[in-house]
């Protein structure tokens, strides 16, 4: 089982899961990428966390890369790691 630690805020309206990764996550292809994003999302919503994931890693430089819906980017762009480390409030375990 993984377990993550994940900050579930409300933002903008909208639930936000997001969920800090290993930053080997950003060096992944595409469709891998997609693939764990959709089983993070299936495992959140299975533990009974209410919105969207979206995930953040380290992209190095200091800067925060991210996958979240696209209406969501302006957040994600004025944000950082730290902000991300200060508000995770759950653990999500994932088998």
């Amino acid at each position: 089982m993984a377990e993550f630690e994940v900050a579930h805020i409300r933002e903008q309206g909208q639930q936000m899961i997001i969920i800090p990764l290993q930053a080997s996550f950003g060096r992944k292809p595409e469709a891998e990428q997609a693939e764990i994003h959709e089983s993070l999302q299936a495992c959140a919503t299975a533990a009974g966390l209410a919105g969207t994931v979206a995930l953040v890693w380290d992209a190095g430089g200091g800067r925060m890369a991210f996958r979240a819906p696209r209406p969501w980017h302006p957040f994600f762009r004025s944000i950082d790691l730290l902000t991300v480390a200060q508000s995770v409030n759950r653990k999500l375990t994932c088998s």
